[in-house]
């Protein structure tokens, strides 16, 4: 097997190639270029790195949520084009399990959180790899009430904790810590691996879709409009 995997779910664009079970190569973007400009190069990056071709891959991965609409859309859209045009299948990665990936402390529950904004996260919780609750996208203080009874203490990760330190640290106190900023993000060999091992779940171009935990942004505001005119 050798997977391509993408993820634009977050602010950190990433691309990763696995060959057979090892990490060829990995990088993450963290800039002001926007996800749509720094993908396509980045794959093509890796395919010079690790002197492969296009027509060499046997599997492409993307996160198809829960994240910025924008972005999820932006790697899914690029997965489902070479997907079509090489004629391999893809495979799908929950973000959050992706990002939780790996941290298998027996003692803590690994708690992934991305910033869903207007004061909400998107959140799930896993102890020693196994998912504890179904995502979620709720204010901050609702997750944490549902997660509270798992256990007693909590490793928070992603790229909510930067917003929802202090909140967090004001509610849980000890029974919260949080993952060192060099691991505290989503990294796309973890998308690569997790697909890896789901490899029975690839589907084709056309059954690939994004998994949003919400409306749009643009639909809630027309709904709140079409609320306040009814």
């Amino acid at each position: 097997m050798i997977l391509l995997a993408m993820d634009t779910s977050g602010p950190v664009a990433g691309v990763a190639l696995l060959e057979d079970g090892r990490v060829r190569y990995e990088a993450v973007a963290l800039n002001k270029m926007t996800h749509s400009e720094s993908i396509m190069p980045m794959v093509e990056e890796a395919l010079l790195r690790t002197n492969l071709t296009k027509e060499q891959l046997t599997h492409l991965a993307v996160t198809v949520g829960p994240g910025s609409f924008t972005g999820v859309r932006i790697g899914v859209t690029a997965v489902k084009a070479m997907s079509h045009a090489l004629g391999i299948p893809c495979i799908g990665v929950d973000a959050l399990e992706a990002t939780a990936f790996g941290i298998e402390n027996r003692d803590e529950i690994v708690c992934p959180i991305q910033d869903a904004r207007v004061q909400q996260v998107y959140g799930a919780a896993f102890r020693a790899g196994y998912r504890l609750m179904d995502d979620c996208a709720a204010r901050l203080e609702e997750y944490l009430k549902m997660i509270a009874p798992l256990g007693e203490r909590f490793l928070f990760t992603g790229d909510g904790v930067i917003p929802c330190r202090e909140q967090i640290m004001a509610v849980m106190g000890e029974r919260a810590r949080f993952a060192a900023a060099h691991s505290a993000y989503l990294r796309p060999a973890a998308v690569a691996c997790v697909a890896a091992r789901d490899a029975e779940k690839a589907v084709d171009y056309l059954t690939l879709q994004p998994m949003y935990l919400r409306a749009p942004q643009a639909e809630r505001e027309r709904a709140r409009r079409e609320g306040k005119n009814g």
